[in-house]
């Protein structure tokens, strides 16, 4: 005789229950009813052949705390797992039923538990497998769970049943959150999801509905996972787009770089490009908008200690250069006039012009804001309300780019630019992003347009939304930087495009000339670690291996830390980064300083400066601690090394390296003696005032903006 376990999440209509019981006593079962369960209504003549009953409530009230949180199917698998009655009874069952949906989860745990077990949900299907059994062998543990999942007849009977017919129920009974943590878990739903014959609407909002379940869970490889194997069963192009873009996002929002960032990419500009080409281009904007924010998130170019772009920058650029409407946007408009000459008879009005950010123009501002040659005005676009509110409206931009430069937008954006445009001879715009695109968004007339990116601009979708065509000169701070952003934005290679300059950033490195105590021949320092870039944790493994040598030698950390609600992809460095601390900052191998205003005042103790950066555009610390004739030793930055621009090529021979054991070669042999560490401190002190200090970079610049716009 089958032997048959009922499992009830909530109390059953009596009526129902009897006739449950009827129709499996007719199979010639032993029934046993376990669960919440309201014996009072309970028929008399029910004739089960042993009951456990338990409070109604089991699914809505929390056995523990830890239960608070716990979905129903949880908490009524936590009210009934310690029971002795339903341990003796689940081990000799043949057939485990749930008779709703709370009972879902607590039927899958014990199935699990008693693998000869057939595991059903709903009477149809306990009494279609004690037919099945009748017929059958008893199956064995390899073929009852084989490679761990349930029988592909649990599946579609169970859950994929319980999706059509109710799909919010089901999601909520079997989403428990060690289900959604299991391979058995993500198997059950990936199948679930990719059902045939499942209407489109319905497939997207089970999958989304697991997704989310699978985040609840902390399974955000299991959430992308779902929703990419739901998009590919999705018959539209549009939804199919959305749904690769959303398993993507909630990767990177998990600080994951994700594994099908290109089909998402290319699903975008794919649905983009179909609406560009029926003049939808509010909606094909909205679309290459979300394609440019995918692919230029900072979790794969910031956070991290390497970036595809880094490592086959044409290869991740290539789907847009493929799309329609990626090329509109970035074709060059031109400009109806060129620049006019720098004017005769009165000063050159130069416009300074940048967004929040005037980190590198003080030095340049106040040289030609004292210049007799030169009239000066400044705008921050972001302290500006009528022009902050255009400025970083990047959908708006790629819309009017879209729409042949005809829109409302385009229109605010001309009546706002066009006094600065009117009264500059020249604009200089710093930082190549949303303030570039802006400024040559409208012809700018015979006004000359320059333009400065320094390195992270390179690795965003900035560059990728300005029309080279109306710069007349692009400087870039370092040659490798520029090899990277020519790679990238193919109009910078064009007849058209701006001519380039290399000139490095304004720094008055005379105040960093500083006497240094004996003492500090041992102290290596880093200025600057607030960023995951900034690599820290390279420096820390230099320390730790001179120390095996040397216990005298030190390191000393000057800036603010990463700020770990950035991205969950910072968070995790800063958290391997805060074990190093707490590992040498109680024996004082290493200081944190913290933020100064007064850095030559910090770079007095610090006899070995060290540029660990996984990238740089000309590492403004290193350069100002070489100033301050500490020795400098340079990793060949990740990002660059072995191309024909690179740090090696930045920097005298000698400074650059390639390992932490080849970096502590160099501390050694140049602070072997006080003699040989201040004269390797001269050398480098001489070499960053004659190449980078603002007395010799001025004059470049000087030749930029009041001459002929050559530099060389």
């Amino acid at each position: 005789m089958t032997e048959v376990l009922l499992v009830a999440g909530t109390p059953p209509q009596p009526g129902i229950l009897a006739g449950a019981v009827r129709r499996l006593r007719e199979k010639g079962a032993r029934i046993y009813l376990v669960g919440a369960l309201n014996q009072d209504e309970l028929p008399a003549d029910l004739g089960v052949d042993g009951l456990y009953a338990l409070p109604e409530a089991i699914a809505k009230t929390p056995h523990s705390r830890s239960g608070l949180r716990a979905a129903p199917g949880e908490r009524v698998w936590a009210r009934l797992r310690r029971e002795p009655w339903l341990r003796e009874r689940y081990r000799s069952a043949d057939v485990l039923v749930a008779m709703d949906a709370h009972a879902i989860y607590t039927v899958w745990r014990l199935a699990q538990r008693n693998r000869t077990a057939d595991a059903r949900y709903g009477v149809a299907a306990a009494v279609q497998a004690i037919a099945e059994r009748k017929t059958r062998p008893a199956p064995s543990p390899l073929q009852r769970w084989t490679n761990g999942l349930p029988t592909s007849e649990i599946v579609r009977q169970g859950v994929s049943r319980l999706v059509q017919a109710a799909p919010h129920v089901a999601v909520s009974a079997v989403t428990a959150r060690p289900l959604m943590r299991s391979k058995i878990g993500t198997q059950l739903w990936l199948t679930a999801v990719q059902a045939p014959r499942m209407p489109d609407s319905l497939r997207a909002k089970v999958a989304h509905q697991v997704a989310d379940s699978m985040a609840w869970a902390g399974r955000p490889d299991g959430e992308a996972l779902i929703l990419n194997a739901t998009a590919r069963k999705l018959s539209q192009p549009a939804a199919r787009a959305g749904m690769l873009a959303e398993a993507a996002s909630q990767q990177l929002k998990a600080g994951i770089a994700p594994h099908d960032l290109k089909p998402a990419v290319e699903a975008l500009l794919s649905v983009a490009d179909q609406r560009h080409r029926v003049d939808e281009n509010a909606a094909a904007a909205n679309l290459l908008n979300r394609a440019m924010t995918l692919a230029f998130d900072r979790v794969l170019h910031i956070d991290q200690l390497t970036s595809p772009l880094a490592q086959d920058p044409e290869g991740f650029i290539a789907p847009f250069r493929r799309s329609l409407t990626a090329t509109t946007v970035a074709a060059p408009r031109g400009r109806l006039q060129p620049a006019a000459p720098p004017p005769t008879g009165r000063p050159l009005r130069l416009l300074i012009a940048t967004s929040a950010n005037d980190n590198f123009l003080k030095l340049i501002r106040a040289h030609y804001e004292a210049h007799p040659g030169v009239e000066v005005r400044f705008v921050d676009l972001a302290a500006n309300a009528a022009l902050k509110k255009v400025t970083w409206a990047a959908k708006s931009m790629l819309e009017h780019r879209l729409s042949a430069d005809e829109t409302a937008y385009g229109a605010k954006v001309e009546e706002r630019l066009r006094p600065h445009l009117d009264w500059a001879d020249t604009v200089f715009v710093d930082w190549c992003v949303a303030p570039a695109a802006l400024f040559t968004m409208i012809d700018p007339g015979t006004t000359r347009i320059i333009a400065r990116l320094h390195s992270y601009e390179a690795i965003s979708r900035w560059p990728h939304m300005v029309d080279f065509s109306r710069i007349d000169d692009l400087i870039f701070v370092a040659d490798h930087i520029k090899d990277l952003t020519t790679t990238l934005v193919p109009q910078l290679q064009a007849a058209d495009a701006p001519r380039t300059h290399v000139l490095d950033n304004a720094m008055d490195l005379r105040g960093f000339q500083i006497d240094k105590p004996a003492e500090a021949r041992f102290q290596l320092g880093m200025v600057g670690i607030n960023q995951v870039a900034k690599d820290p944790r390279w420096a820390i493994e230099v320390l730790r291996l001179l120390r095996r040598q040397d216990d005298r030698y030190r390191l000393l950390l000057v800036g603010g830390e990463m700020n770990p609600d950035v991205s969950i992809a910072t968070r995790e460095y800063l958290k391997a980064f805060h074990q190093d601390l707490a590992e040498l900052e109680p024996s004082g191998a290493v200081r944190r300083l913290g933020p100064t205003n007064d850095v030559p005042k910090m770079l007095t103790d610090i006899g070995v400066i060290i540029s660990s950066s996984v990238r740089e555009g000309c590492h403004c610390g290193l350069m100002e601690g070489a100033a301050s004739a500490a020795v400098p030793v340079v990793r060949d930055w990740p990002f660059f090394a072995g191309r024909p621009h690179s740090a090696r090529t930045l920097y005298p021979e000698g400074w650059v390296i390639g390992t932490p054991e080849e970096a502590v070669e160099r501390i050694l042999t140049t602070t072997a003696t006080e003699e040989a560490w201040r004269s390797a401190g001269r050398a480098a002190s001489e070499h960053a005032l004659r190449e980078w200090d603002w007395s010799v970079v001025k004059h470049r610049f000087d030749r930029l903006i009041l001459g002929d716009g050559q530099t060389s």
